[in-house]
């Protein structure tokens, strides 16, 4: 059992103007009702992280913080670095001053009311607490099929991933711990946080429509990420290949003896246009496997120069107005 604690909800933003005031005041209303319920202590607050902005998001961080400076706290980082290790700053920075934490995006179309169901877990003994979408009926199509087409992907090859979730969580200051010893750079949290292995459930929920701004996760990104699942988690794709090289061998003995019967049953002409196919097959094939695993020796590449995911310019805390490390 966990005692009701201070509750830090971690926020990654970019280019969120338009949304971070919406995010801001029922993110602000949720934790005053939280604590109305005793579920979350007086100190409990919002963690804003600024990946980057090109716009005026800090700026209405740093104003949100001024007006409440015990709910309200700010990261910014020195560039743009990406969702994920924008997450991640922002859940390692709140891991030293929380005792659980709740993560979500500044759109939110993830459902905050399911926030009571999140604590309620965490109060009877769960670590990890995972948002998931109880269905996709207002997604295209397109979309659609694609997360699920992807899902199924990454669990056949043996990534363990929790179908339709995305970064919506709850994470105890315990599940932190063990999730800041993983320190690689090629991040994928939605199949590292189920690696940690402390108890967990789910909650569910129907995903809202965004009241204000854009989308920043475009198909590009989202392909982005899918690729970055699969080769972050799995060497299966390179045992693909020794596959299809076996299958292109079999197929080429196959071949072979259809040339034969057809050079000496059958009238051929020479240099038949199949040779030519044949030679650009096979060389499509070793293009893309040499690419494959090109991928996986550049992120071999990435990880041994051990260079720092993040650097963080500005803290805004209830402690220290300004921090800059």
């Amino acid at each position: 059992m966990n005692k009701p604690g201070q509750l830090a909800i971690v926020v990654p933003c970019y280019n969120e103007e338009e949304m971070l005031p919406i995010t801001s005041e029922a993110l602000r209303a949720s934790l005053d009702d939280l604590q109305s319920k005793g579920k979350i202590t007086s100190d409990s607050f919002v963690l804003f992280v600024d990946d980057g902005s090109k716009d005026k998001t800090w700026e209405l961080i740093a104003a949100e913080h001024e007006k409440y400076p015990e709910r309200i706290y700010g990261l910014k980082l020195a560039g743009n670095v990406g969702h994920q290790f924008a997450l991640t700053a922002g859940l390692l920075t709140a891991m030293e001053c929380s005792d659980v934490t709740i993560s979500i995006d500044a759109d939110l179309q993830d459902d905050i009311h399911v926030f009571d169901e999140m604590l309620d877990k965490y109060a009877d003994g769960c670590d990890i607490v995972y948002g998931v979408r109880n269905s996709r009926k207002k997604d295209t199509f397109f979309k659609r099929s694609t997360a699920q087409s992807f899902y199924k992907m990454m669990n056949s090859m043996g990534v363990k991933t929790v179908y339709n979730h995305a970064d919506f969580r709850l994470m105890s200051k315990r599940a932190l711990k063990a999730f800041s010893e993983y320190s690689e750079r090629n991040l994928f949290l939605r199949g590292i946080v189920p690696l940690i292995g402390f108890k967990s459930d789910c909650v569910y929920y129907e995903r809202l429509e965004r009241v204000a701004g854009k989308s920043k996760y475009p198909l590009k990104k989202m392909l982005s990420l899918a690729w970055e699942g699969v080769t972050s988690f799995s060497i299966k794709p390179i045992s693909f290949i020794t596959f299809l090289g076996v299958m292109i061998v079999i197929l080429c003995f196959l071949a072979l003896i259809y040339v034969l019967v057809s050079y000496f049953f059958l009238e051929v002409n020479p240099g038949w246009a199949s040779t030519f196919l044949s030679i650009w097959f096979i060389g499509g094939v070793q293009l893309i496997s040499i690419g494959l695993i090109g991928q996986y020796i550049g992120k071999i590449y990435v990880e041994v120069k051990q260079r720092p995911r993040y650097h963080i310019e500005t803290f805004l805390s209830a402690k220290k107005e300004d921090e800059n490390v």
